[in-house]
């Protein structure tokens, strides 16, 4: 019986995809005089931003490129930024029934806290691991190892829920059940590749894992 569970933020409870693909967009063309397509960049959204920005420029020090690329994505956030439909409530719902909750993101502190607070899920979360938390990110398994000796969790208790190859691969190796959001970008048959314990069409397909018959409001 599941007691713990994990997510990702960007693209699984919080859609920043438009942010992300935009902040990409404008500081790849700034600096690099490049323009990828969204269909270019939404395979790499879930790795880091250093990883991703060295992915696309072949650059091993894009330090400036992460600065305007936060700038820029600091600016636009709140115009950029949507909510996902019932996250809001199924987090909520289980918050009320005792179940252990966390964030775990490549996403850097500030920004993180940002966007839970905008839509009222900060006061939900048991614990955020962030990329300032850890050696090595999504999908090495510390993330989620960090998020679980935080919460004094049972890997066999626990779920991972993501959007990306990124959660799923660190949620299997750090030994706790994944489900893949079907709203990813990615879309499902990517993300089924790469094994995950379940597909969740709708954030209230929780209440399905979990054992309990609820329905969405």
């Amino acid at each position: 019986m599941i007691d713990t569970v994990l997510f990702d933020l960007d693209g699984t409870i919080v859609n920043t995809n438009e942010l992300i693909i935009s902040s990409f967009q404008h500081v790849l063309d700034k600096h690099m005089k490049q323009q990828l397509t969204r269909e270019q960049i939404i395979p790499h959204m879930g790795t880091t931003l250093e990883h991703q920005l060295q992915t696309f420029t072949g650059l091993e020090d894009i330090k400036q490129m992460e600065l305007d690329y936060r700038a820029f994505n600091s600016i636009h956030h709140d115009a950029l930024v949507r909510e996902f439909p019932h996250v809001k409530e199924v987090i909520a719902t289980l918050h009320e029934r005792g179940i252990k909750l966390g964030v775990v993101t490549t996403k850097i502190r500030p920004s993180t806290l940002k966007a839970l607070e905008m839509f009222g899920l900060l006061q939900y979360m048991d614990t955020i691991v962030t990329v300032n938390d850890v050696e090595h990110p999504k999908p090495h398994p510390e993330p989620v190892l960090t998020a679980l000796d935080r919460l004094k969790a049972d890997p066999e208790r626990t779920l991972m829920v993501g959007d990306s190859a990124a959660d799923i691969q660190s949620a299997n190796a750090a030994g706790v059940s994944s489900a893949a959001v079907a709203w990813s970008l990615k879309g499902v048959d990517v993300l089924q590749k790469y094994n995950p314990d379940y597909i969740l069409n709708d954030m209230t397909d929780l209440y399905g894992v979990l054992g309990w018959e609820l329905e969405k409001k």
